[in-house]
């Protein structure tokens, strides 16, 4: 017993630190799968990195350390058994763009902001975690992040053409950078050993993958590019190079940068973090299904968040959960974050030994690893769907796409989010009020009469189904479509409103449901609510509605709210009939059977500890 006791507190003690609980569960026969699947992690990651840090603007050492750190800090607090943490394309383009922002892009203070961003991101990852509200994310639907990385890619393409054709790099919008690339065009400008240096890699690795697509030809292709760069001297040439690529670890030091921005660059870190925790939770969740397990929301939000405070603190870029290298990792057959151990050591061997040697890649050949690692992401196929389900989701979709591409990153994310929540708040509003019948053959079973007119109905007592919950924009909505239907039915004696679809209730639909239930007793219709769910039932009694309704009047269910209504007001002896009219000549279409009695009444059902108030 003691020993359960001991191992339940350690549990409890160390449950932000998931690594406790699987490493001393790991089994041996997952080994082999994990180090295959870490060596193709690398194979992927090192090349992509250096692409990725060239998005963000900064060295592409920065890329590197970027990888080893993450992979180590997310195995220890990642609650994913799968999940690959490290630069990615969406987290790179805003990086970059917010260096151009704070106008360091190019400049010697590339690198501070750039660990800057991705320290600032990770400490509102990490904040938001403790306060558990990964909810959030949820704002982010597919729709949205699919139209997002959309409009983020082309912009990553669009930023590395110039490198793949050897012209100037224009600036400004869009449009302003498609006309002065194809002015350059035009005007011959494009160097002709770069342009071919492009289409070769771009084939090897669009036309390899295509054919042997379990071989890393991000890798191959990078490896080509420097035994080509080097034994025709092309940085001689005219053919633009990475540059200089420091030896060895970076050492922890906490990023330099100047006052007056830290105000901005903990707003850019807060989109980051967005951006990044919607990526990298998606990749999760998927795995996590396929596999059979579940991850933390929450506890994700602390780990991506540390590994950016780490990314940050080495000098690196921010990170996030990557699709395409978790996918990598479940092919290889990898079953645990020891395979993220594993890639983690081989980038440390390529930081150590190997990392000057990358300092004669072809800058063609780094932009066409990176246009073939986003190419990927152009979910075409996805908009149709969302085009053939659901309008709105395909508007979503095109609105986070332009605005990416119109306004920036940033602006656009936050447009489209703008637009989601605008347009959930619009459905919710657009509510309807049905009106219920009996449905014949089932005991105590209900439905709407919109498409069967001919269920039966009790005379006297109506009864209303509301669809959407009622909150402060419905409440009005509410208020209106229950009395015009009262008004529009004689001799009513009763109501009988179903709140089933409310589980929450504010100042403003209690305020009208109190106006309600003055406006039908003014009327001689007596209220009875039913079906109402207990933090509704606690809202009510504090303000003092219940007792004005009266307790006796809330049920659970809508047979045992009907039945207590025509006992009340005396109308037992009318059975059901169609239609809704009642005739005395008419015959009953079914016995008159509510279901059997004796339910016990709502408001003495004990909930037992009250739920989080939201």
């Amino acid at each position: 017993m003691t020993g359960s006791s001991d191992r339940n507190g350690a549990a409890g003690r160390w449950r932000r630190v998931p690594a406790v609980g699987w490493v001393p569960e790991y089994r041996r026969e997952w080994l082999r799968g994990d180090l295959v699947a870490g060596a193709v992690v690398a194979a992927l990651a090192v090349p992509q990195a250096l692409g990725y840090a060239a998005i963000a603007g900064a060295p592409v050492q920065a890329g590197l350390y970027a990888v080893p750190v993450a992979l180590f800090v997310y195995a220890v607090f990642g609650s994913s058994r799968q999940l690959v943490v490290g630069p990615v394309s969406t987290v790179s383009v805003l990086s970059g763009s917010f260096l151009a922002t704070f106008g360091v892009a190019g400049t010697a203070d590339a690198e501070s902001y750039t660990a800057a961003l991705a320290l600032s991101a990770g400490i509102v990852l990490i904040l938001a975690g403790f306060l558990r509200i990964g909810w959030m994310a949820e704002f982010l639907s597919k729709p949205i992040v699919t139209g997002f990385v959309l409009g983020l890619t082309m912009l990553v393409i669009l930023n590395e053409v110039p490198n793949l054709l050897g012209v100037p790099t224009p600036q400004g919008q869009v449009v302003e950078r498609l006309s002065a690339l194809a002015e350059s065009l035009t005007r011959g400008q494009a160097d002709a050993t770069t342009t071919v240096l492009s289409a070769v890699a771009l084939l090897l690795l669009f036309g390899g993958q295509r054919f042997a697509p379990r071989v890393p030809w991000g890798l191959v292709v990078l490896l080509l590019g420097l035994a080509v760069s080097s034994a025709l001297d092309l940085a001689a040439e005219g053919v633009a190079v990475v540059g200089a690529v420091p030896r060895g670890l970076p050492t922890p030091m906490v990023p330099t940068v100047d006052p007056d921005d830290l105000p901005a660059l903990f707003s850019a870190g807060a989109a980051l973090a967005l951006v990044g925790l919607a990526e990298g939770l998606s990749a999760a969740r998927l795995f996590a299904g396929k596999g059979g397990y579940r991850v933390d929301a929450d506890q994700e939000l602390l780990a991506a968040g540390s590994a950016n405070v780490a990314s940050g603190l080495f000098g690196g870029i921010g990170v996030a959960g990557s699709l395409s290298k978790t996918a990598a990792v479940d092919d290889a057959r990898g079953r645990s974050q020891m395979a993220g151990v594993a890639a983690g050591v081989l980038a440390l061997v390529v930081i150590v030994a190997l990392a000057p040697a990358l300092s004669s890649l072809p800058r063609a050949v780094l932009s066409a690893i990176v246009v073939n690692a986003v190419w990927k992401l152009m979910d075409f196929a996805a908009l149709g769907r969302y085009a053939r389900v659901r309008r709105n989701d395909i508007v979503s979709a095109l609105i986070a796409a332009v605005g990416v591409l119109v306004f920036g990153p940033l602006n656009g994310l936050l447009i489209a989010v703008g637009a989601s929540v605008l347009g959930l708040v619009y459905r919710s509003s657009r509510l309807r009020v049905d009106t219920m019948g009996k449905v014949t053959g089932e005991k105590a079973a209900w439905g709407s009469l919109r498409a069967h007119p001919e269920r039966p109905t009790y005379p006297g007592v109506m009864v209303l189904r509301i669809d959407a919950p009622i909150f402060w924009v419905t409440a009005q909505p509410v208020h209106d479509a229950v009395l015009a239907q009262v008004e529009a039915t004689p001799g009513l004696r009763a109501l009988v409103l179903d709140l089933e679809a409310t589980n929450q209730a504010d100042t403003t639909s209690l305020d009208a449901l109190a106006e309600l239930h003055r406006a039908l007793r003014a009327r001689g219709v007596d209220l009875y609510l039913v079906r109402v769910m207990w933090p509704v039932r606690r809202a009510l009694k504090r303000t003092g509605l219940m007792a004005e309704i009266g307790e006796d009047h809330l049920w659970h269910s809508i047979s045992q709210g009907v039945r207590e209504a025509r006992q009340t007001h005396g109308l037992t002896g009318y059975p059901a009939v169609q239609g809704g009219v009642f005739d005395s000549d008419w015959l009953p279409v079914e016995v008159d059977d509510l279901g059997e009695e004796g339910e016990e009444h709502i408001v003495s059902d004990e909930p037992g500890p009250e739920p989080a108030e939201i």
